[in-house]
């Protein structure tokens, strides 16, 4: 074989892996992004994917891979798990209640076609702000045993193989983490009409400082996270529980608040939220979770800490980057023994 025709087939084979790869970045987004929760650790998570992946088509480009999209999902929970420790220490020492990392997608009254990868991927593999708070408390391996299994339908030997286990031990993740899950917050769907309704209503009593309407819509036992990092004064350093300390902490807010304020209402991890901009800026994320018995908020979900808003725009849907193919400072990454 001549250099050019060396040339040729090694450009095209990179060109099918890339092509392979790009083929399942949706599912992979989404699989990560359930494991960790937050969109920065996703993306290099993606990358360091991408980079073990070319560097196995690069030693071995005439190997055919016979099952790609499960060796690149084991390569992705992997390296997710990897990461798992340095997620770890960053949120020892956050300040403050911590939530996921928001992912906006418009709502029905916006219904233009998303292309974003992490949005294609939430709108049919939708994990709830609720639910992934909860997850936050499971080991990482029940976490990537309940997303892989109760989430994308992975039968158990299958995510054994995905985590170098053996079936039963799988099977024993999966009961901890379905029981441990069920007892924190039983799975439960709200009508999503419903839950628009009660989110515009919430936002109307919230900011107009009814508080009659807002003791008649939360639930007895409410709690509301309110996540600033450390960098919004009037985020509070722990969830604060009960409908009259919360409407309390609400009737503060309102008094607080920016005059002009413009409320956009989109799905936030699948769910019908309210998406607050202040001058076009993004101001709050409000998630509300209800109680399956009734229409009551169990549940508020603020997002303010700009950090996790960066990705929040006022005419568009948040933003995931795109892995590159190389990088200027990164070298392909050897997988690790559980990957090949």
């Amino acid at each position: 074989m001549s250099d050019s025709q060396a040339g040729d087939h090694t450009a095209s084979s990179v060109e099918a892996s890339t092509e392979v790869f790009v083929g399942y970045r949706e599912l992979l987004f989404s699989i990560v992004y359930n494991l960790l929760g937050t969109v920065a650790d996703t993306d290099d998570v993606l990358q360091e994917t991408w980079l073990s992946w070319s560097a196995k088509k690069s030693r071995s480009p005439h190997e055919e891979i016979d099952n790609p999209r499960a060796y690149l999902v084991r390569i992705a929970v992997n390296h997710a798990l990897a990461r798992k420790a340095a997620v770890k220490r960053r949120r020892e020492t956050y300040v403050g209640p911590w939530l996921p990392e928001p992912l906006v997608t418009r709502g029905a009254a916006e219904e233009e076609p998303v292309a974003e990868p992490a949005h294609r991927a939430l709108q049919s593999e939708s994990v709830s702000m609720a639910l992934m708070v909860v997850l936050e408390t499971l080991s990482p391996l029940e976490r990537a045993v309940f997303v892989l299994h109760d989430v994308f339908g992975y039968a158990h030997a299958e995510i054994a193989g995905i985590l170098d286990r053996n079936p039963s031990s799988v099977r024993q993740l999966a009961h901890r983490a379905r029981a441990h899950v069920q007892a924190r917050r039983p799975r439960y769907q709200a009508d999503p009409y419903v839950q628009q309704r009660v989110t515009e209503r919430f936002i109307d009593a919230a900011l107009g400082g009814d508080l009659g309407l807002l003791m008649e819509m939360l639930a007895p036992d409410v709690t509301m996270w309110t996540d600033g990092g450390g960098k919004v004064r009037t985020a509070g350093l722990r969830p604060v529980i009960g409908r009259e300390k919360v409407c309390r902490l609400l009737a503060g807010y309102a008094g607080r608040t920016p005059k002009d304020l413009d409320i956009h209402y989109r799905h936030v991890n699948g769910d019908p939220s309210a998406v607050v901009f202040s001058e076009d800026s993004p101001y709050a994320v409000l998630v509300m979770d209800l109680s399956p018995d009734s229409d009551q908020v169990r549940g508020i979900y603020a997002v303010v800490n700009p950090d996790k808003l960066a990705r929040v725009r006022s005419g568009e849907s948040s933003e995931t980057t795109e892995p590159s193919e190389t990088t200027e400072s990164s070298e392909p990454s050897e997988p690790s023994e559980n990957e090949v």
